[in-house]
């Protein structure tokens, strides 16, 4: 159902697609009052970490 991780090397994605695959998650299944399950639960984390890197922009301090 949710596509795969990027693999290295490859384009992420921008954080107005992390956007649609997490509303995707909860719109995608039927009723919006029904709980994720596990594995929703984990790739929409996934999904957060992801949004919150791109948002970011990948900033890493300096030494």
């Amino acid at each position: 159902m949710s596509p795969s991780p990027p693999t290295p090397g490859s384009s992420r994605p921008s954080a107005d697609e992390l956007n649609e695959q997490i509303r995707a998650l909860w719109t995608g299944r039927g009723h919006p009052a029904l709980p994720l399950s596990e594995a929703q639960r984990a790739e929409y984390h996934r999904l957060l970490a992801e949004l919150d890197r791109v948002e970011r922009g990948d900033v890493v301090e300096a030494a």
